[in-house]
């Protein structure tokens, strides 16, 4: 039985499956290795059946859209009747109510299955400080799973849920991930309501989705977003803020600068992350060579700067009380923030300030950052004999995401010779999630056979309004330039419905078309090209427009209604009807006119 969204979503429809079926066997299959060190606590069986039948005696013609879905929580997360413990059973309470992200994937019809096991507090990227035991590897038991949410990684890849919830404050949901071959989502800070999680650092905290496809995780990301009032850091994009014009498309990439990638003499994963580039570049993508100094020097604030005294603030009476109870690297950790003063939080704010400023110099050179979601993989072993500098070192291309306030997918990019996984991740600004994952699932689906559907983005990239350009406006005319100074992207070149005519107006400088729709006219449609425009950006450009042309809406040819310049009725007095020739740049050629006048 294959787990993925797309696959149960059939197994229901054909009415082979229902949501206790599978269960029941979620829970045999757990039951065949021992409860840890992957699960700290599991949900009943009795009550997660009683919770499938009630879905299944639901009589609505629509399901939710998660109608079954069996899923797993990090034990940071609340879930309400079930002890959370943040990897730490001195720190152990019952809550009440459970946390917001929680609360939605019920409403959306998921079945919780159980706590995941992770780094205590939160606080690693190796998946080993618990008591409650160290995950290893899917691939190789020698080898660390990653962390902090490294039962949510191992509970994924090991099919004994569909996807479950982590949290990822400097790596915690990427790292594992890849050591995993999984998808993983670090969304935007504070689109996924942090109520009701353990806070780590609360100002950077992100609840992540770890799947085992883009798919999944985007479905999953669409049933928990949204602005939560519990949430004092919640938040939503306003118009604009989520646009990526390039999604679905042709994108520039940006890559660290050859002598700044680090691998720490890991040559199966930097050959892996060549070859990832070398795919990008056949699925559209130019790559744009950074310098990823900057993203590194905001790495560095995040444990080496006092951002660590946040860890403190979170958890200081129980610290005070209780920091022999803990795991003694995590101590250490959390302790070390007494060292730093208010002094010393407002100069790294400053230096974070710069960095953020240089970094957005960096960005007019490129949609989207891609990078290795770790430079290497360790054993148990070696993590043992030296635990924060190897943790540190895992960190290289991570820590810097959620201080320079980014999202970022990481995703399946093959395996070393030993079998062991790498991964690559993707990263862009603010709100720019559905559109990595699509990026994302174009490249996960170029190297290997993924199942399912693919990312869902709809006619449109995200933040974006279509726009239908019939004249001045086409690439290569004079006023193309007032659609790319608004980072607007062509999407496709195609016709109107027949029923359209085409004017050469009188007396435009430069020359113009009118576009003007006549129902009782059976002509051969007009060729226009659509762009994708940032909805922030559509007001200045509409604007500029100058009568007698406007904006309202077209119909082309595959029955889309999308916005377009349309001439009022008056405008085409005077003017010459040359719809016969089916497109401005026909009509330009036949006058011996240069393509950019």
């Amino acid at each position: 039985m294959k787990l993925t969204i797309d696959a149960l979503r059939s197994l229901y429809s054909s009415g082979n499956a229902k949501p206790s079926d599978v269960v029941a066997e979620m829970y045999q299959r757990i039951g065949r290795e021992p409860h840890q060190p992957v699960w700290i606590s599991l949900v009943p069986r009795e009550k997660a059946l009683a919770r499938a039948r009630e879905l299944e005696s639901d009589q609505s013609t629509v399901r939710p859209p998660l109608y079954g879905i069996p899923f797993a929580i990090k034990d940071n997360i609340d879930l309400a009747g079930m002890p959370t413990t943040a990897g730490c059973p001195a720190y152990t309470y019952s809550p009440e109510r459970d946390a917001t992200v929680v609360e939605r994937l019920l409403h959306a019809g998921a079945i919780p299955i159980g706590k995941t096991n992770l780094d205590q507090f939160a606080t690693g990227l190796v998946g080993t400080r618990s008591p409650y035991g160290a995950c290893s590897s899917v691939f190789d038991a020698r080898y660390i799973s990653g962390g902090s949410s490294s039962g949510s990684a191992v509970a994924v890849a090991k099919e004994l849920v569909s996807f479950s919830l982590g949290t990822d404050t400097a790596g915690s949901g990427r790292i594992p991930a890849a050591f995993n071959n999984l998808v993983g989502l670090k969304p935007t800070r504070g689109l996924l309501s942090a109520a009701g999680v353990v806070p780590a650092c609360r100002s950077l905290d992100c609840v992540s989705i770890l799947a085992a496809t883009c798919s999944d995780a985007h479905k999953v990301w669409r049933a928990t977003k949204g602005w939560d009032g519990r949430d004092p850091y919640s938040r939503a994009p306003r118009p604009g803020d989520d646009a990526a014009p390039w999604a679905g498309g042709e994108f520039r990439f940006g890559v660290p600068a050859q002598d700044q990638l680090e691998f720490f003499g890991d040559q199966e994963y930097a050959g892996l992350y060549q070859a990832a580039v070398a795919r990008l570049e056949q699925l559209e993508g130019t790559k744009v060579e950074i310098d990823y100094s900057i993203f590194r020097a905001a790495a560095d604030l995040l444990y080496s700067g006092p951002w660590v005294a946040e860890r403190l603030a979170a958890l200081q009476p129980f610290f005070e009380a209780h920091a022999a109870d803990m795991n003694p690297v995590v101590a250490g950790i959390v302790g070390a923030a007494r060292r730093y003063s208010a002094v010393d939080a407002f100069q790294a704010e400053y230096r974070l300030r710069a960095l953020r400023k240089a970094s957005e110099l960096e960005w007019l050179r490129m949609d989207v950052l891609v990078v290795p979601s770790a430079p290497t993989i360790y054993t148990h072993q070696q993590i043992a004999a030296d635990p924060v500098r190897l943790n540190t070192n895992l960190g290289y291309y991570t820590n810097f995401v959620n201080l320079l306030d980014q999202a970022a997918v990481a995703a399946p990019s093959g395996f070393r010779p030993d079998g062991l996984p790498f991964g690559i991740t993707f990263i862009g600004p603010a709100f720019s999630d559905p559109a990595l994952l699509d990026l994302a699932d174009r490249f996960h689906r170029s190297q290997t056979d993924v199942a399912g559907s693919r990312v869902d983005l709809g006619p449109c990239p995200p933040g974006c309004i279509a726009l239908a350009v019939v004249g001045a406006h086409l690439s290569g005319q004079p006023l193309n330039r007032q659609l790319t100074e608004r980072r607007a992207r062509l999407l496709k070149t195609t016709k109107t419905l027949p029923c359209y005519r085409l004017y050469a107006l009188k007396g435009t400088e430069p020359p113009k078309p009118g576009l003007v729709r006549d129902e009782g006219f059976q002509g051969p449609g007009i060729e226009v090209e659509v762009w994708a425009v940032p909805e922030n950006e559509l007001g200045s450009f509409v604007a500029a427009v100058p009568a007698p042309l406007g904006i309202g809406s077209a119909t082309l040819e595959n029955g889309e209604v999308v916005k377009c310049f349309i001439c009022e009725p008056d405008g085409i007095k005077g003017a010459t009807d040359i719809t016969h020739f089916a497109s401005w740049r026909a009509f330009l050629a036949s006058q011996s006119l240069p393509a950019s006048v």
